[in-house]
């Protein structure tokens, strides 16, 4: 219960974890379900229709072809969104077991439920308001590439790698500065405009900061996933060239079929809990940031003390400090704040 540092960032996730494990990894697991399912049905169908489809496909013409393709993108489109939607709204609700573990409180997943339901509405406007703005870019650089394209030919190429970069480095920047957006919707009870306000807010003049250490645990989820993943993807060639070498096409296909539902289920398995540990990440961020910002380290201190609101979630009532013209000192860390805060603020 003070400004956290790098190595107490990650040990305090993992101890939220641990302590909430149902909760958190239940939460998660339901981030990735959409993705695992259709993971498995298309390896499935691919490694039992391959055969049939290639002699399907091959004749085809050229205009049959384009709004099959179509199609199909579209329909790997739309879970994408929806499964980046559903995690969004969840890494919300799982800020709730995060900012209780703290206190050592621990929390069920029914409990975490009913503590984020009364901000569910404003999960899923923020959600709607992310996604929508990423694929409304989205859209925007791909008309423009197909502009410049079809206008300039090779020479409009050589301008989107530029272009496509910079695109990148202004996501980033927008990413690391609307990362708190679903923490404070729960925690502070924001609206979604007002939640992404307080994440741009929070995170000013801790970018870089904020960028390191979700770099760094980016890579090791990534890491640790593949490291993970490498049993598994090893399995059917493990199957197919030592037990059963000469099984046919029948049994080949049956190894493809178990391998690739056995790769789908590890794999959202392993997205869960490398889900959990960022969203935790995350979650302890914004606490430390208002600890930094708004002295809620002396609010928890108090609330621990005293045990009040056993069944609440810590951090919610506590006054935050705004800057303007109407601002109020901001407790300096380590010393009580002279008393009540403020009325109204």
């Amino acid at each position: 219960m003070r400004p956290l540092m790098f190595g107490e960032i990650l040990d305090g996730s993992f101890q939220a974890i641990r302590r909430n494990a149902k909760a958190m990894l239940g939460a998660a697991l339901l981030a990735q379900t959409l993705a695992a399912v259709l993971t498995a049905v298309l390896s499935s169908f691919s490694a039992t229709s391959a055969a049939s489809l290639e002699a399907w496909a091959a004749g085809l013409t050229e205009q049959d072809l384009v709004p099959l393709v179509v199609t199909f993108a579209s329909g790997i489109l739309l879970v994408s969104v929806l499964t980046v939607f559903l995690s969004a709204v969840l890494q919300g609700a799982m800020v709730v077991p995060v900012a209780r573990s703290v206190l050592n409180r621990p929390t069920g997943f029914r409990q975490m439920w009913s503590l984020a339901r009364s901000r569910a509405g404003a999960l899923i406007r923020l959600a709607a308001l992310l996604v929508g703005c990423g694929l409304l870019v989205a859209l925007l650089f791909v008309a423009l590439a197909v502009l410049l394209v079809s206008t300039v030919g090779g020479l409009g190429a050589m301008i989107l790698i530029p272009l496509g970069l910079v695109c990148f480095v202004l996501y980033v920047w927008v990413y690391i500065k609307f990362m708190v957006a679903p923490a404070a919707v729960v925690v502070e009870e924001l609206g979604a405009m007002a939640g992404i306000r307080r994440s741009w807010e929070l995170t000013r003049s801790n970018w870089w900061r904020l960028l390191g250490i979700t770099l760094v645990v980016g890579i090791m989820v990534g890491v640790i996933a593949q490291v993970v993943m490498i049993p598994v993807t090893l399995l059917t060639g493990f199957y197919t060239g030592v037990v059963s070498p000469h099984g046919g096409a029948e049994q080949a296909i049956t190894a493809a079929v178990v391998a690739g539902v056995a790769t789908a289920v590890v794999t959202a398995v392993v997205a869960a809990a490398g889900f959990a540990f960022q969203t935790s990440v995350m979650a302890l961020l914004y606490l430390d940031l208002r600890m930094r910002r708004d002295g809620l380290d002396i609010a928890l201190l108090r609330l621990l003390e005293s045990g009040a609101d056993p069944d609440g979630v810590p951090g919610r009532g506590v006054p935050v400090y705004r800057a303007g013209p109407d601002q109020y000192p901001r407790p300096p860390y380590g010393a009580a704040p002279g008393g009540a805060w403020p009325d109204g603020r």
